[in-house]
């Protein structure tokens, strides 16, 4: 059943991407090279899901919930660039700055970055302060206070040796925003009440630690032509992370911590987060 659910979000979200207003020119050849190039989709499923979760209308919330794709894969072109993590590989094709020249590679992002908020303000059936309170929290999780900050805390981190603290600091930033403005994105766009959508977010926040703990794991013991980029690249930017601090068995250990806490906090909602319970499995168990 999980399968069956997950492959009809992915099939909404692709059918959406591909039915945006592209034309050929280089900008859009480069956006498209990028966004369609395969990924798991988990932010634009989490919200999908998070919707469902609260009784609301999936279809409804599929717009916004692309946007958060859009500001991912921006934030992945960037993160390749040479000047960041310098990876030649992504989802096994070459980065778009190897494609494009780094100069393109920028714009894209920053392209992509722009049309995700477009995406977020367009005219639909919510309510304007239900709108407004999207688009600023997306705001919040994507910038200095969410990913951004996290990732400029990460280049900061390469070559020191940090606590678990300030390890956990840096992935709730560039990791765990994101996500967790995910799930408060379908459970608010749905009219989930209050107490759902803190669930949804001590859900998603639990999970985000969880995304980045077992992305750590596969970095070190992954094959690189599953992954679809070269592994070990953390340990040769000397970056700290969960499997450096806590070795192989404590990381998986403290993987699956965050796994039964995010479970936990679906228990408001019974079997209609049947899905969400079984996609924090999905992530504790992935190979790339």
């Amino acid at each position: 059943m999980f399968k069956v659910t997950f492959q009809r979000y992915i099939t909404m979200i692709e059918q959406f991407l591909v039915q945006l207003p592209w034309n050929e020119e280089i900008l859009n050849q480069s956006m498209v090279y990028s966004l369609i190039g395969g990924g798991k989709r988990i932010r634009p499923v989490l919200a999908l899901a998070s919707a469902a979760a609260v009784g609301g209308d999936v279809e409804a919330v599929l717009p916004s919930a692309v946007a958060l794709e859009l500001l991912h894969t921006y934030s992945l072109i960037h993160d390749d660039l040479p000047a960041m993590d310098n990876d030649d590989y992504r989802r096994g094709r070459l980065s778009n700055h190897k494609v494009y020249g780094e100069a393109n590679a920028i714009l894209t992002g920053d392209a992509l970055l722009t049309y995700a908020f477009e995406l977020l303000a367009a005219p639909g059936a919510n309510k304007p302060e239900t709108q407004l309170r999207i688009i600023r929290e997306v705001a919040v999780a994507a910038g200095k206070d969410g990913m951004v900050g996290g990732q400029i805390a990460d280049v900061a981190g390469e070559g020191r040796t940090l606590n678990l603290e300030e390890i956990e600091a840096i992935h709730k930033g560039k990791t765990g925003a994101l996500l967790m403005a995910s799930a408060r994105l379908g459970g608010i766009l749905a009219g989930g009440t209050e107490q759902q959508v803190q669930a949804l977010t001590d859900y998603s926040q639990a999970l985000g630690l969880a995304f980045q703990i077992k992305d750590d794991i596969l970095d070190v013991v992954g094959n690189s032509e599953i992954l679809g980029k070269p592994a070990g690249s953390d340990l040769r930017q000397g970056k700290a992370t969960y499997v450096s601090l806590l070795g192989l068995e404590g990381a998986e250990h403290q993987l699956h911590a965050e796994i039964l806490k995010a479970q936990a906090a679906l228990k408001l909602f019974g079997e209609a987060a049947i899905f969400l319970g079984e996609l924090a499995f999905y992530i504790e168990q992935r190979q790339h």
